[in-house]
Formats: structure tokens, sequence, C-alpha cells
């Protein structure tokens, strides 16, 4: 659990150098009302995805092959004409011996009820070798 909550650290420190993903404040310091097309950070614990992210999920990624995608945490929503979702996943290569990797994957659910993968940013974390006993 430590591990995740180190990884989700550095990951969310990461995501705010993305462009769009900062947070806006007001003059008095308070959080920026919601708005058509301002970012809002919303963090859930591990694959307990909002039931409306979860949707768009599955929907975006259920043609995907070659790879399964395992939703670890919704970072942030934009309101846009739809929805606009930044979820951090887990990706398992669909081969023997798969070694997971970690990335954004922003997913676009428009009005009509459609989903679809915009982009998919991979993270790179250094994996440490154990010492040879």
């Amino acid at each position: 659990m430590k591990t995740i909550r180190i990884l989700l650290s550095l990951l969310l420190c990461a995501a705010m150098l993305l462009p769009g993903l900062c947070l806006a404040e007001s003059g008095e310091g308070n959080p920026a009302p919601k708005m058509v097309g301002g970012w809002e950070d919303v963090i859930h614990e591990p694959a307990a995805l909002p039931e409306e992210a979860q949707v768009a999920f599955s929907k975006a990624t259920s043609e995907l092959d070659g790879a399964s995608y395992t939703p670890v945490a919704l970072l942030s929503t934009q309101l846009v004409a739809g929805r606009n979702y930044c979820i951090l996943c887990q990706i398992t290569p669909v081969v023997p011996d798969p070694v997971p990797s970690w990335a954004l994957v922003y997913i676009y659910a428009d009005l009509q009820g459609g989903a679809q993968i915009t982009n998919v940013y991979e993270l790179y974390i250094p994996r440490h070798s154990q010492p040879a006993e």
C-alpha cells in the first residue's frame, strides 16, 4: 500500500506538469468555481471509479487488443461538450511473462453516450533490480 501511495504521489506531481492539469485559484486562495474547460481534481481510491467514469472507461477500452487496461485512480475530469477523464491505469500486455506499465489514459465521453481514448501518456517508472544474495 505504501508503494501505491508513493507511486500515486509521484504520478500526481507528473500530471501537474502536463498542460491543463494545474488547479486554478481565485484571488482569495479559494478554488475557482466549476466551469466549462476547467479541470477538477477528483482523487478516488484505486479501482473505485465513479459510475459515469467507469461506463466511459469500459466503452473506450472494450475493443482494445494486446493489453489489459486496469483503472487505478481517476485523477481529474474536464467538462466540455461531454466530459474528458484522466485515469491512471496499469497496462499489462497480453504476452507470456508480461511486465506491467503505468499510463495516464485520457478518455472523451460524448453527449450521445459514446466514449473513446484520446491520449495515452506512458509513464516511465524505474525498476530497481533486487541485489544478488
